[in-house]
């Protein structure tokens, strides 16, 4: 009974092994292959690769305690919604945190019914698609932006726009292509331009 119980564990460990190489597999296509190829932005990919890894082993361990399906959704509905407080996540990041999220879920959650070729079918469908969803909606490369106060001025008027750009420009040392006037405070003089470079 002892040497079944050891069996049934390093079967189960093996399963596991197969799950995760298959899921950090198909993640990494997705971040590195997709992703980043088309966004050129680093500053996610850590992100991804870690949220990935712990959705997973959360699944893997719920599922081994049988839990239901009801709770793998409930962790698309916490996960999906994080908002990290310093910056606003834009929504094509967004999109990618969810199929990660979501790649994780169904390498982890799926049950000994779903066979592992249904798995890898599941897992090239999504990489599939985000390669002609990138393809063909190619958009041009979104600017980096940044928001800064600056002083109240006659270049904050719409006539003096080329002015602005150019004065920034040299005051920063970026390649801004436009610029963006938001809240003019009287009161301190100042005004809240964000920047597109």
């Amino acid at each position: 009974m002892e040497v079944l119980h050891t069996l049934s564990q390093t079967f189960s460990f093996f399963e596991l092994l197969e799950r995760f190489v298959l899921n950090f597999v198909f993640t990494a296509v997705i971040i590195r292959f997709i992703y980043y190829k088309y966004a050129q932005n680093k500053a996610y990919m850590f992100t991804y690769f870690m949220i990935s890894t712990v959705v997973f082993l959360l699944c893997y361990s719920l599922k081994r305690n049988e839990l239901d399906i009801g709770l793998a959704l409930g962790l698309f509905a916490v996960f999906g919604i994080i908002r990290y407080r310093t910056d606003t996540i834009d929504i094509k990041e967004m999109t990618y945190l969810f199929v990660i999220i979501g790649v994780a879920v169904i390498n982890a959650l799926s049950s000994d019914a779903v066979g592992l070729g249904e798995i890898l079918f599941g897992n090239v469908a999504v990489v599939l698609m985000l390669l002609i969803l990138e393809r063909v909606m190619k958009a041009p490369l979104l600017l980096q932006q940044q928001e800064i106060i600056i002083p109240y001025s006659e270049l904050v008027k719409p006539d003096h726009r080329s002015a602005l750009i150019t004065s920034l420009g040299a005051e920063t040392g970026l390649d801004i292509k436009k610029v963006q006037i938001g809240k003019i405070d009287l009161l301190t003089q100042s005004v809240k331009v964000t920047l597109f470079y």
